[in-house]
C-alpha cells in the first residue's frame, strides 16, 4: 500500500476520541489512514492542544468569527480541499452539518454517537444528555455506535456498535467514561482503519 488515506477530525471539546485515534495510528491500529487536519468549532476546545503535541494542523472554525453556518461550511469546505482530504471523522464536533454538506460525502463521513442507535439519538441527543436519558429510562445495557453521517442526524448507515453494560449507581459521568473506554475509543479506530483502507483499495483499483 504505497499512500493512506487522508483524514480530518473534527471536534469541539476535550478530545479524547481524536486522542483514541491517534494512539491507533501509533499503535500501528490504523495502517491506512492518517489524520492531517483538525478542525475545531472551539478556539478553547483541548484537542487543538492534542493537534499541536502531535505536529497535526489544525484550525478553529467558529461561528462567532465566521457568522453564519453556511459561512463556517464555507471554510470547513475549503480546508478539506486544501489539504486534499479523503475521510472526515466527526469526534465529539457538536455543530450539526447541513444535507448540503454531508451529501458531498457518501460513506466518507463517520461519527462516533454514545448509545446503541436507533436507541438515544437524534436531534438533542449529544454528550451527557445521551446518557442521562439512558440512566433516567433504566436501561441495563448501552454503548456505542459508530456510522456513516448523511442529511438525518444518526441516521447514517450503522458500521459498528458495542454494548456496555449499566451499573447499579452508575452516574451520568461515570457512565459516559465507561462507553467511552469500552466502546468509542475501540470502535472509531476500528472504523477509521476499516473506511481507510477501503479508501485505498478504490484508488487503487
Amino acid at each position: 500500500m504505497s499512500e493512506k488515506a487522508r483524514v480530518a477530525v473534527l471536534v469541539s471539546g476535550g478530545g479524547t476520541n481524536l486522542q483514541a485515534i491517534l494512539d491507533a495510528e501509533e499503535s500501528g491500529i490504523i495502517t491506512s489512514g492518517e489524520v492531517v487536519l483538525i478542525i475545531s468549532s472551539s478556539r478553547k476546545a483541548y484537542a487543538l492542544e492534542r493537534a499541536k503535541l502531535a505536529g497535526i494542523d489544525a484550525y478553529a472554525v467558529t461561528k462567532k468569527v465566521y457568522g453564519t453556518q453556511e459561512n463556517v461550511e464555507a471554510k470547513i469546505n475549503e480546508l478539506l480541499a486544501e489539504y486534499q482530504i479523503d475521510l472526515i471523522v466527526l469526534a465529539g464536533f457538536l455543530t450539526v452539518l447541513s444535507a448540503d454538506f454531508t451529501k458531498k460525502w457518501p460513506r466518507r463521513m463517520l461519527n462516533v454517537h454514545p448509545s446503541l442507535i436507533p436507541s438515544f439519538c437524534g436531534d438533542g441527543y449529544y454528550g451527557l444528555k445521551v446518557h442521562e436519558e439512558a440512566l433516567r429510562r433504566g436501561v441495563k445495557v448501552t454503548g456505542a455506535t459508530v456510522h456513516f453521517v448523511n442529511e438525518i442526524t444518526d441516521g447514517g448507515e450503522i458500521l459498528y456498535q458495542k454494548a456496555v453494560e449499566v451499573l447499579p449507581g452508575d452516574t451520568p459521568e461515570v457512565l459516559q467514561k465507561r462507553v467511552m473506554e469500552q466502546a468509542e475509543w475501540i470502535l472509531l479506530p476500528k472504523a477509521v482503519e476499516t473506511v481507510s483502507r477501503e479508501i485505498i483499495e478504490m484508488k487503487e483499483s
